[in-house]
Parts: structure tokens; sequence; C-alpha cells
């Protein structure tokens, strides 16, 4: 069974930093494209950041400079370090299996002063 737990969500200053991680189980990360997504309140469903099984990864534009995705091999997790945050980046962010079509539940991430 497939099972990605998504936590490090929270509320942050603009300018500020987080570090969203996803747990997976059920699958091996080194053998599948990881995802990250966020959702914002009234907008689709946007990717953000790709690892691929490689190790090669691509963030959107929306976010290059500020957000780095990574994974540890040995705890079977994948990462999203964000920083210099805005109020734009308020959305719920979800880990995504490309090979199985599996997501997390989501968590929740508000940039506001």
């Amino acid at each position: 069974q497939v099972q990605l737990v998504e936590s490090g969500g929270g509320l942050v200053q603009p300018g500020g930093s987080l570090r969203l991680s996803c747990a997976a189980s059920g699958i091996t990360v080194t053998r599948d494209s990881m995802d990250w997504y966020r959702q914002a309140p009234g907008k689709p469903r946007e990717c953000i950041a790709t690892i691929t099984s490689g190790g090669s990864t691509n963030v959107a534009d929306s976010v290059k400079g500020r957000f780095t995705i990574s994974r540890d091999i040995a705890k079977n997790t994948v990462y999203l370090q964000m920083n210099s945050l805005k109020p734009d980046d308020t959305a719920v962010y979800y880990c995504h299996s490309a090979r199985t079509g599996y997501w997390g539940q989501g968590t929740q991430v508000t940039v506001s002063s």
C-alpha cells in the first residue's frame, strides 16, 4: 500500500522559510519521479518541483531560485525547501508519485504578516 505523508507546513512571515517533508512508504523514491504540487484557493493545482528517479530536479519558474527539491534515500523521503516566501505562495502543498499516481493528504502553507 502506497502512502505519502507530508509535514512541515504552517504559518510563516513573508521572507521566511519552511521545509516540507514527504515520507513515502510502499514505493521507493529512487525508482519513481516525485513531484510537489500546490493549490491555492480558487486556482488549479500546479506542479512546482520534480525530482526524477535518477536525481535530476526541475522547479517551476514561479519558484525558481527560492525553492529546492531534494531527497534522502535512507529515509525514503522527499523534501521541498522553501525560502524567501511570499504571500502568493500560500497554498496547500501536495506530494505526488508520478509512477503510481498516489497523492499525499496535503499540508497547508500560509505566508502572512
